[in-house]
């Protein structure tokens, strides 16, 4: 009896030994649903995605490309009543045509092209347009100036040309205007200026006077150089504008180059004497854009 107590403790024993090294873990045959939630939730948000990148509001759409067309001077292409489909195209039914341009057929993007090269070339036919009307208004101070200028016999001293500051009067300093190295206006040098003064007095234009001596280097009298003998003439024919042509001097300046900028080189025989000029000069008051357009408009126009 013994013997067998002791047996049936060992084997009890050997058997919770063998259960308690050898049973296997208990297996968890749900863990397949985490995974599957998990690629269900990422499929829905993917199609939550794909379907409102999808919806395009085609009213405002239209609104936009209508604004657009109008704003660049081409109304014809904008919508003219109900909606319209956002890609119009044949070839694909994609709902969108990345070949012509997001938000836009082929024919949209020609047609924007097409409203800003018409828009381009309105803005230049302005711009032409008023170049031409003020090359039109300076052959009208040219004349009124060149008929009170016969009336003297003078009319050959004064020369006219139109360049991207504008009308440009050039009396040249001979004798008769200024004497040799002095800056006192002549008797014959204050009709000149009489017959200009008059003529552009009514503009509201600002007025640049120039003084230009000619490249001769004998000696500039009282003056120490050529720049301040220019400055002096072109300051007398400002104070003469000021004071008999009633301009007032905020619109006038006057300005010395000596010898810098000789309309005929050192070479020419006319230099000596044509080189030594004054000029004054009705300023534009067009754009810079607008006033290099003015020699071109006076292309056509003699202005000698």
């Amino acid at each position: 009896m013994s013997g067998g107590g002791h047996a049936a403790k060992a084997g009890a024993h050997t058997k919770h030994k063998k259960g308690g090294h050898e049973e296997e873990e208990h297996e968890n045959h749900e863990r397949w649903l985490v995974s599957y939630a998990d690629m269900m939730t990422l499929l829905m948000v993917l199609f939550i995605v794909l379907f409102a990148i999808s919806q395009v509001d085609q009213k405002k759409f239209a609104e936009l490309k209508n604004g657009l067309a109008v704003g660049f001077g081409n109304p014809s292409v904008a919508f003219e009543g109900g909606e319209a489909s956002l890609i119009e195209s044949s070839d694909s039914n994609s709902p969108m045509d990345l070949s012509s341009g997001i938000g836009g057929t082929t024919s949209d993007a020609t047609a924007v092209q097409d409203a800003v090269q018409a828009k381009e070339r309105s803005a230049a036919s302005k711009r032409q347009a008023a170049a031409a009307a003020e090359v039109k208004d300076y052959e009208k101070i040219k004349a009124e100036i060149t008929a009170e200028l016969t009336k003297h016999g003078l009319q050959d001293q004064v020369k006219y040309s139109i360049d991207e500051r504008g009308l440009v009067v050039t009396i040249v300093t001979t004798g008769i205007v200024f004497n040799g190295n002095e800056a006192n206006l002549l008797p014959a040098g204050q009709r000149i200026i009489d017959s200009v003064g008059p003529a552009i007095a009514k503009l509201p234009n600002k007025l640049e006077v120039d003084g230009h001596t000619n490249q001769l280097s004998g000696g500039t009298g009282t003056y120490p150089s050529g720049w301040e003998l220019s400055s002096a003439r072109a300051s007398a024919v400002v104070r003469m504008l000021h004071t008999d042509a009633n301009i007032p001097d905020n619109r006038l300046q006057a300005v010395g180059f000596a010898d810098t900028k000789p309309l005929y080189p050192t070479t020419d025989a006319r230099a000596a004497d044509l080189n030594r000029r004054v000029e004054v000069i009705v300023l534009s008051n067009l754009p810079a854009d607008t006033r290099a357009l003015l020699p071109s408009a006076a292309a056509g126009t003699t202005t000698s």
